[in-house]
């Protein structure tokens, strides 16, 4: 296909054109926040002050000349302030809480490595438009994995306990006085581990089909002292053991499921007749004109390369997609059979849902 220059604003050309290459060295320079990341850059910066390129690499024990280079890539990004009469760079505070801080609630480092496993797994999603098959969680490059439990934890950590669980009728004091709960595809287990750590007096059990996922949130839990009231299995979130459950979970995970409503009607037969089903999915509208926003459009980039594929992998293969909407999530839990459904809270970038039988 080619296009007629002399029809073309030359103007709007020249604007988009300038877009597009704003874009490509965003997405370049992607690649080298993913090495900040895994060489402690950020960390090593962070609270430091000023820096040369001879500071940064004696810090990290790296070649100068490389991290002269991605210095200069970052300051022109503006994650650094360069001094260019010092020729220092320094990582501001408000940064740091973004990239070198676990325990921010702005920390989000952990898309770093998530984006490098889209990438790893990018003409497989080529061959994948092709044909329509899907590509299963455990198929993509193991970076993933870690990726969406760095990204994922801060946001457990700060809100779960904190505004999540109090929107919910009644279930903060179930939870105090003694419940069981079960965590639907719990990945590396921090859902779990936080509810965990702040309701004693209940025991929690995490399913998620992916072994290798299980097998890091049972040592997670160890770590974390909370072992002897939290369990692990490798389960499918239509088919997981136990009955009669105070509250399930579903944090960021229905709709990435071959069948939501066979998941969903599941976790209501498993439910006690008084207990809740907490349902948290990414922020979005109902209609796509509601999500061209900077938020949808990393959910929708997510949603091609990994919950689309994940979903369209399972039997059902119903690819809801990452940006399904509160409608249609609500309707998902009529067709399961919850008979009481709402949205409870919603953030930024959550929206968070409560059903009963």
């Amino acid at each position: 296909m080619s296009t007629t220059h002399t029809a073309l604003d030359r103007e709007k050309v020249e604007e988009f054109q300038g877009l597009a290459v704003a874009e490509a060295a965003a997405a370049e320079s992607a690649a080298c926040c993913y090495l900040g990341d895994v060489l402690g850059l950020y960390e090593a910066m962070a609270g430091a002050g000023p820096l040369t390129s001879a500071d940064l690499a004696a810090r990290t024990g790296t070649h100068e000349r490389y991290i002269r280079e991605w210095l200069a890539n970052q300051a022109s990004g503006g994650y650094l302030s360069y001094d260019p009469h010092e020729r220092t760079f320094e990582l501001p505070d408000e940064h740091a809480a973004v990239l070198a801080d676990p325990d921010s609630p702005a920390y989000v480092a952990g898309i770093f490595p998530i984006i490098a496993a889209a990438w790893a797994s990018a003409d497989r999603a080529a061959d994948a438009f092709r044909t329509g098959d899907g590509v299963g969680w455990h198929e993509h490059d193991p970076r993933l994995f870690g990726g969406v439990e760095r990204i994922f934890a801060p946001l457990y950590r700060h809100q779960l306990v904190q505004d999540w669980i109090p929107a919910l009728d009644g279930v903060h004091e179930r939870l105090t006085a003694g419940a069981r709960v079960a965590d639907l595809g719990c990945g590396h287990g921090a859902s779990t581990i936080v509810l965990a750590e702040a309701y004693p007096a209940s025991r929690f059990t995490g399913f998620d089909y992916h072994a290798e996922s299980i097998a890091a949130a049972s040592k997670a839990a160890a770590e974390a002292g909370v072992g002897a009231r939290v369990g692990f299995e490798v389960a499918a979130a239509d088919s997981f053991s136990g009955e009669d459950y105070d509250l399930i979970c579903l944090f960021d995970c229905l709709h990435d499921m071959g069948d939501p409503v066979a998941a969903a009607t599941r976790a209501r037969r498993a439910l006690a007749d008084d207990g809740t089903l907490l349902l948290v999915e990414p922020q979005a509208g109902d209609d796509l004109a509601d999500n061209l926003n900077p938020i949808s459009r990393l959910f929708y980039a997510g949603s091609v390369f990994l919950c689309t594929p994940s979903s369209l992998a399972q039997p059902g293969a119903t690819g809801l997609g990452a940006q399904a909407g509160p409608s249609r999530l609500l309707e998902v839990l009529a067709e399961a059979g919850f008979t009481h459904h709402r949205v409870a809270t919603e953030t930024p970038f959550n929206l968070v849902l409560e059903a009963r039988p």
